[in-house]
């Protein structure tokens, strides 16, 4: 009989209440680590195929010695547990031998569980020791190959010296000293060896050539172009409210502009649809980003929309947006970096990368805050898809500032130009400059019956200040003539206060505060004059209130306002004069509608008011500023405007077998032969062309105007050559090529003949006194002066 002292007793129960859970965690601990060894070691095995790059074999070959120490620990672990649950097991013997009655001999099914156990611990415990000891052979062989692989491929991962890649190695250094700059590099696979250097060069970039053990199938293989999905008109705006968002003040008021004016879009749609007839339109994908609206540029118009602050911009994209979207155009509206960032496929990290997919849209529309975003963000992919891109440019961008070596060398360099785009590629709100592309806005049309009523009901002595901030009161010596105006007419103001009336505005002006648009036009439509103070520039309530049958007076400037001096265009990039606050108005409008006078002159200010007051007009709205002329613009820049072909007409240098110019019968200008054919893909047409030698000190976009004609810079290739001044009989003792925004052009003293040497110059903009230049025009069609008689 065995005796057990009380304490021995207690210990055995205890061992016996905890043994069983015990056992099955052990269990439970011992098939999950053969899990997680076959998972692991599936992996291992699983990463190690031939095609791998160098580098990915690099860094699985260096885990090996860390994947035998995990293999060790994993088998001495589970030896130390053998020894534990050995130790148990001899308590759970005594214990059952205990229940036994002192019966020390079991049958062979009913041997101790913890027996049974013990074994397979054990045998998972051999198991465990034999694949550690395979693993470590395979990894040592592992090391082997890879020494092999490596002493193989060494050559071929060295820069390769390839004259038609001159710039591999010194991006090859680049990379070295800073891959880690930017981690969008290591998202395309750069670890820091040469290799990987090598495959990002050659195949995310392109200055290295293709690695000859690289598998170049995938790259090689273009993907195949969609099939093209015709553009249909649309009526329906409902889903372009959807697209321009919400949340800022800027967007709720395009919005409302935009919903205000569906019914005439929709029947300017109407109108262009029968003026095509079949005309094929293919749709194209446009992404739109609002720049100056995003977060990272300030957004500084939004809190601003409240308190009367400039809406030309807005009114323009409002315009824009409703404009691509009628034509049928697949349309993506953004107002954030994040947006802009998510929809161009930008890679993870600073935007030193080019972007990760082909870009998905064939146009975008943007400004200059936005072109400066996709420049941070999208790599070498910009340099590549800026062809693409429009840029709605307010005041335009002149040839000289556009181009950045010529504008840093010519003191042309400013804050805003040196893009290097192709000029055409700015968009105006105004045709500044037929060096850039007309882009405009729409203003609401009215049909005859309002019309009529707008006649009827306006008063004669009733007079708008043009102008909704305080400031623009502020302007010195408007007490002079807005005294002279109270003499005659009834003054009302739409100037901005919250809780008293500014202290700029006179007392003697009915002041309304800032008011909603439609409740400013029903005050335009009483008015007999609508009166600008100077400031500000060029915006569109002069065209709403000659719309809306008033007539415009404004000031005339004296010198002309400039970048050289005046604060406003001060860092702009144009040398544009401005000789009143709206040129438009002035030059294309005119009387009786539009009335420029010398401000400063009292008598010439009154003499004008008396006038004004005895003439009568019909509201007045130019076509290219009707929704149907807008539609008609845009619609001919997307189908005939391709700046991602190559140029056309050669540069200086090339003759051809037989001029196509001819000189005109009266021997002033050079006209486009009859028999000679039409240069291909131009656009405009080259038949409209027509050429004339400015005057000494005239620029062309004024010397084509004198002739009732439009500068064409795209005809600038066809009469830079030596043939063009010939033709117009102009003694070249010598033609020299140079960098001149003037160029082509004859200068007189020394009658030496200069070509242009770089396209991005040509420019219809700039004058000197020494040179006579030599200026393409062509004509237009009647009140739409961005096309000609053929280019619709």
């Amino acid at each position: 009989m065995i005796t057990v002292n009380p304490d021995g007793k207690i210990m055995v129960r205890r061992c016996l209440v905890t043994l069983r859970p015990f056992r099955l965690f052990v269990l439970g601990i011992g098939f999950f680590t053969l899990c997680f060894l076959m998972t692991s070691l599936g992996g291992q095995f699983s990463a190690r195929r031939l095609g791998d790059s160098p580098f990915t074999i690099r860094t699985e070959v260096m885990g090996g010695p860390e994947s035998r120490g995990v293999l060790r620990k994993m088998s001495d672990l589970l030896e130390l547990m053998v020894k534990r649950m050995d130790a148990l097991a001899r308590l759970e013997n005594v214990s059952e031998l205990h229940r036994a009655g002192g019966d020390l001999h079991f049958p062979a099914d009913r041997m101790p569980p913890g027996a049974g156990l013990m074994e397979r611990i054990q045998a998972i415990a051999q198991n465990v020791s034999d694949i550690a000891v395979k693993v470590d052979q395979i990894l040592r062989h592992s090391l082997l190959l890879h020494s092999k692989v490596s002493e193989g491929r060494r050559d071929q991962c060295e820069a390769p010296s390839d004259p038609k890649f001159p710039d591999c190695s010194g991006k090859v250094e680049w990379m070295r000293a800073r891959w880690t700059s930017d981690p969008c590099y290591a998202f395309f696979g750069v670890d820091g060896t040469e290799c990987s250097f090598l495959i990002y060069l050659s195949e995310v970039e392109w200055f290295c050539p293709p690695l000859p053990w690289r598998n170049q199938t995938a790259a090689q293989r273009a993907p195949k172009p969609l099939p093209k999905v015709q553009a249909v008109f649309r009526s329906n705006l409902s889903h372009l409210l959807d697209l321009m968002g919400s949340g800022k003040e800027s967007l709720i008021f395009m919005k409302k502009r935009t919903k205000r004016l569906t019914a005439q879009w929709a029947l300017a749609a109407q109108r262009l649809a029968q003026k095509l007839g079949a005309t094929r339109r293919d749709q194209k994908q446009i992404l739109v980003h609002i720049g100056f609206l995003t977060e990272e540029s300030g957004d500084v118009f939004s809190p601003r929309v409240l308190k009367g602050g400039p809406l030309g911009e807005m009114v323009q994209w409002a315009d824009i947006l409703a404009a691509l979207y009628v034509l049928g155009h697949g349309l993506r509206v953004t107002v954030s970096l994040k947006e802009l960032q998510s929809n161009l496929g930008v890679p993870p990290g600073r935007g030193s990368c080019p972007l990760t997919m082909p870009l998905p849209f064939d146009l975008i529309y943007t400004d200059y805050h936005g072109l400066q975003q996709m420049k941070q963000h999208m790599g070498l992919s910009f340099k590549k898809y800026r062809c693409r891109i429009r840029v709605i440019d307010t005041f335009g961008t002149e040839p000289a500032y556009n181009h950045e070596e010529y504008a840093t060398l010519h003191g042309y360099r400013t804050n805003w130009g040196y893009w290097n785009l192709n000029p055409k590629q700015f968009m105006t709100m105004f045709p500044h400059t037929p060096d850039n592309s007309f882009m405009g806005f729409v203003s609401e049309e009215l049909n005859e019956t309002e019309k009529q009523l707008i006649k009827g009901g306006k008063a004669s002595n009733m007079a708008v200040v043009y102008g909704k901030e305080a400031s623009i009161w502020k302007l010195q010596g408007k007490e002079k003539f807005l005294g002279i105006l109270n003499k005659y007419m009834e003054i009302h103001g739409t100037v901005y206060y919250e809780s008293q009336r500014p202290p700029e505005v006179p007392a003697f002006v009915k002041n309304h505060g800032l008011l909603p648009q439609p409740e400013f036009q029903q005050l335009l439509r009483k008015a007999k004059l609508f009166i600008g103070f100077g400031f500000p520039y060029e915006g569109p309530a002069p065209l709403e209130a000659i719309a809306n049958g008033c007539i415009f007076l404004q000031s005339r400037f004296s010198p002309p306002h400039s970048s050289l001096n005046h604060e406003f265009f001060r860092g702009k990039p144009t040398s544009r004069e401005v000789f009143s606050q709206h040129p438009y108005a002035e030059n294309f409008i005119g009387k009786p509608h539009v009335w420029t006078v010398d401000y400063n002159n009292s008598e010439e200010f009154e003499a004008a008011i008396k006038a004004i007051m005895r003439t009568q007009v019909d509201p007045y709205l130019p076509y290219e500023y009707t929704c149907e002329g807008m539609l008609e613009r845009i619609h001919a820049y997307i189908q005939h405007q391709d700046f991602c072909v190559a140029p056309g007409p050669a540069l200086p240098g090339a003759h051809t077998s037989q001029s196509p110019f001819v000189l005109a019968p009266n021997a002033t200008h050079l006209e486009w032969a009859q028999n000679a054919s039409l240069a291909p893909a131009a656009w405009p047409p080259a038949h409209s062309l027509r050429a004339w030698l400015a005057t000494p000190g005239r620029a062309c976009t004024d010397t084509c105007l004198d002739h009732g004609l439009i500068c064409e810079p795209s005809f600038f290739p066809f009469l830079n050559s030596q043939d063009a001044f010939l033709k117009l009989q102009v003694p070249c003792d010598s033609t020299e090529s140079e960098m001149n925004h003037l160029y082509p052009a004859f200068a007189q003293p020394g009658q030496e003949c200069y070509l242009q040497k770089d396209p991005l110059l040509f420019s219809c903009a700039g004058s000197n006194t020494k040179y006579r230049r030599l200026c393409p025009c062509r004509d237009f069609r009647k009140g739409q002066v961005a096309l000609c008689q053929g280019c619709l």
